[in-house]
């Protein structure tokens, strides 16, 4: 039993023998290598192995190498890129099977465990990602389009069941007095003032907004609210345009008398 306690106790630890023959196998692949006159960059791009990585396996540092199933992997595969028989040196190097069990919690790997296979399903993934998007994208901007075509569609289908009427209001005060009108919203609304000609003003107002246009010769205004506007031509009284949603469009002229 004494010596059974004493044998346990000599017994090297994993961590030991994977040492000892990484070491051993590193050196072999090392001399390998340079038997053939290739370089570590050279051997990086025959078996995609980041250069360090390989650098570690010869100088048998294990820790700066991942866990034991990675390094058996990277082994086979360097052998096998140098000549010699993969399978069996990476089967000679010590690991526990339990390190091959999946835990609970999620783990992710640092860039220098990154396989092929990895970068492959990541890639898979930025694509798919990707593709949704612009696929999204692509159908909001239908989506607006449509809706501004209708709304377009719908302004001037009231524009034409409602029968807008044209306003011609002749000054009445002194000759070459300009035109000026005032504006007071009692709802939002949408409007478009054309002075002499010139758009000085187009898009949607809220509710209590008070503005006011002047023009020389002519001044326009339209909206898609005509209850919601209540206009002040001049020194006259505000009043009312139109009725609640109704398109309207009234025109207010100077008196150019000779």
């Amino acid at each position: 039993m004494k010596w059974c306690r004493k044998k346990i106790e000599i017994e090297p630890s994993l961590k030991q023998r994977s040492a000892e023959k990484l070491l051993e196998v590193g050196t072999q692949l090392r001399q390998a290598r340079q038997a053939q006159a290739l370089s570590l960059e050279g051997a990086e791009a025959k078996t995609m192995i980041q250069r360090h990585l390989l650098r570690a396996i010869e100088a048998g540092c294990l820790e700066e190498l991942p866990e034991p199933i990675y390094i058996q992997s990277y082994i086979k595969q360097y052998a096998n890129a140098l000549g010699l028989d993969g399978a069996e040196l990476s089967s000679n190097f010590p690991r526990e099977d339990r390190q091959l069990q999946f835990k609970p919690s999620v783990r992710i790997l640092p860039a220098a465990q990154l396989r092929p296979v990895h970068l492959y399903l990541l890639y898979l993934f930025v694509v798919f990602w990707a593709v949704n998007a612009l696929s999204h994208t692509l159908t909001r901007g239908e989506m607006q389009a449509s809706n501004l075509q209708t709304k377009k569609q719908l302004s001037s289908t009231q524009i034409q069941q409602s029968g807008i009427k044209s306003i011609s209001t002749v000054e009445n005060a002194e000759n070459g007095k300009p035109v000026r009108v005032s504006v007071t919203l009692k709802a939002q609304s949408w409007l478009r003032i054309t002075a002499d000609g010139k758009t000085e003003f187009e898009g949607t107002l809220p509710q209590g907004t008070q503005r006011s246009w002047e023009a020389q010769e002519e001044l326009t205004l339209r909206t898609e609210n005509a209850g919601g506007v209540l206009v002040q031509f001049n020194q006259e009284k505000a009043k009312q345009i139109g009725n609640p949603g109704q398109m309207q469009e009234v025109t207010f002229a100077a008196n150019r008398r000779l």
